[in-house]
């Protein structure tokens, strides 16, 4: 049974895991996420995915006897073509619920995994189109008191406050939410690997 290694500071990530009743150690690790702007756009993600994968197994200590998986992930919101990440301030979180306001844009998260015995890896991006409804500049700004947007890819978190601003989603809820967990057992299962569970 190998250990789950959770390459992530977010309380969302860790739980979508806990939900789904995986025992895991929270590794975070801090790095750019600068987006490569010489790469695709899902190539971008995947990039950032990776460089938290590998700053986790460079510094992880390696206690677990059984063997360990590193999970990493990043999460962007893009619309024409464009990634957003994380808002600098409130006046940026502003002008994004703007852009996203009454239209559709694409939430794409990827994951990266390394089994850190054996070094194999494996990737996965995956994408859910929201559509927003139309936002006055009054929904902007009770929502932004409310500070949720702080930290959060796009400025909203769909599983809070926000989830008023959808009007639908297509694809998978927990993508949104920063972990798509049935791709993420779909690769454990592909690969093999039997992760600990929570007693």
């Amino acid at each position: 049974m190998k250990t789950l290694i959770l390459a992530s500071q977010s309380p969302r990530r860790s739980e979508i895991l806990k939900k789904e009743k995986y025992f895991f150690v929270p590794f975070p690790v801090y790095v750019s996420e600068i987006p490569d702007k010489n790469l695709s756009l899902n190539e971008q993600i995947i990039d950032i995915a990776r460089r938290k994968a590998m700053a986790c197994i460079d510094q992880y200590p390696n206690q677990y006897p059984d063997g360990a998986v590193i999970l990493s992930a990043d999460t962007m919101v893009c619309v024409d073509n464009l990634a957003l990440g994380k808002p600098d301030d409130e006046e940026d979180a502003r002008k994004t619920l703007k852009m996203l306001s009454d239209r559709a844009h694409q939430v794409k998260t990827a994951v990266f995994l390394i089994d850190a015995e054996s070094g194999k890896i494996a990737s996965h991006i995956e994408t859910t189109e929201v559509y927003f409804k139309k936002l006055t500049d009054g929904n902007i700004s009770n929502y932004l008191n409310t500070r949720e947007y702080v930290d959060k890819a796009g400025s909203y978190g769909i599983q809070g406050q926000a989830k008023v601003f959808v009007e639908k989603f297509v694809g998978d809820y927990n993508n949104v939410v920063g972990l798509p967990i049935e791709a993420v057992k779909k690769i454990f299962a592909e690969q093999n690997w039997n992760i600990k569970r929570a007693e």
